[in-house]
């Protein structure tokens, strides 16, 4: 009977399965550019967009502590070279997706800072007319496709962008960002490998801000390096100085080149640190204040500008007070379009629902 068994397995040999193909221009782990020189126009537009960030992200913590904000909100304070250093190295056209830490992307997109203050604030003026407020605001005209509540949830609906991009042949790219948190959801993972597998234009950006909701990423992540997430789908990665808005603009050159090409998708790991908690109701007390301190003290994406501006003698002290006197104008604004708004018409309930 032994014999026979031998035999009879020998008929029936696993089949020769064919290796499947690999997009052989990809490599998992891509070294990161140089952090371009940036011209004086570029290193005054980048400071007065994080300084409006910055300022208006201030001013909606002051108006949440005040009670005009309700629910949560979540303050982007810290990360501003990321969205604003990606701005620069996409074109109009190019789509832009987020989670939930969304304010300073609505503004790097252009969105008026009236209408985003109101929708913190439940008014009607407000760009989702008071219906959606902190984490859902949307704007086609500027190809803001929201912030998003549920974690992990726009990395899918960026896949989708990128699919009708490739189906039209347009030649548009989408960006979809994400966090260290949202890294470890499973819908990004299918996410990723759809995009693989049809080579869609799209750009992955990890906002790694190292606490998530407030447990560090060495406690949460097998794989730290969140560049290599893609690495078992075939994405190449980059990892990049999330702090320093030359470090993101010329990775995101890299990136969004790569895309156009037809070359599929691309991961882009910002490494960033956020200085408030997770969000306004979070003290944050995972972290010592001697950590935040040291990040702000020698990190800071916005007084590397300010310092490159000085000592390359592009605009004096004066000059960058007069723009932080006109952006804390324009966010003083803001604040005051949003506490004096109309509340929207109870009518509005049953407005923009698809049954």
């Amino acid at each position: 009977m032994a014999a026979k068994s031998a035999g009879a397995a020998s008929k029936h040999k696993a089949p020769k399965l064919k290796p499947t193909p690999t997009n052989k221009d990809a490599h998992t782990k891509m070294e990161a550019p140089a952090a371009l020189k940036f011209s004086k126009e570029q290193e005054l537009d980048a400071y007065r967009g994080m300084l409006l960030i910055r300022r208006f992200e201030e001013k909606a913590g002051q108006l949440y502590g005040m009670g005009f904000i309700g629910g949560f909100c979540h303050l982007y304070i810290g990360q501003e070279a990321v969205v604003t250093g990606m701005q620069m190295a996409i074109d109009e056209g190019d789509q832009v997706i987020t989670g939930y830490r969304d304010h300073g992307h609505m503004l790097a997109c252009g969105m008026d800072p009236n209408g985003v203050m109101a929708e913190l604030t439940g008014r009607r003026g407000g760009l989702s007319k008071g219906k959606g407020g902190s984490m859902h605001m949307f704007s086609k005209e500027k190809n803001f496709y929201g912030g998003h509540g549920i974690v992990g949830a726009q990395v899918s609906l960026g896949t989708g962008l990128a699919f009708a991009n490739k189906y039209r042949e347009n030649d548009r790219v989408s960006l979809a960002y994400f966090g260290d948190g949202a890294s470890n959801q499973g819908q990004v993972y299918e996410s990723f490998n759809m995009a693989e597998l049809w080579q869609l234009p799209v750009i992955y950006i990890v906002e790694n801000n190292r606490y998530a909701m407030g447990t560090s990423v060495s406690r949460s992540s097998a794989q730290q390096d969140f560049s290599q997430r893609g690495a078992s789908f075939n994405i190449p990665g980059i990892q990049v100085d999330g702090m320093d808005v030359r470090a993101v603009k010329a990775a995101g050159d890299v990136a969004v080149q790569w895309c156009r090409a037809g070359k599929g998708p691309i991961i882009l790991e910002m490494q960033t640190y956020r200085y408030r908690g997770h969000s306004m109701s979070d003290p944050a007390k995972y972290r010592s204040k001697d950590e935040v301190q040291k990040m702000r003290a020698e990190h800071d994406p916005i007084e590397q500008v300010k310092q490159r501006i000085l000592e390359g003698k592009m605009a004096s002290e004066d000059d960058l007070k007069a723009i932080d006197k006109e952006i804390r104008d324009i966010v003083a604004k803001s604040a005051e379009f949003a506490q004096n708004d109309p509340e929207p018409d109870v009518s509005e309930l049953y407005t923009d629902i698809t049954l």
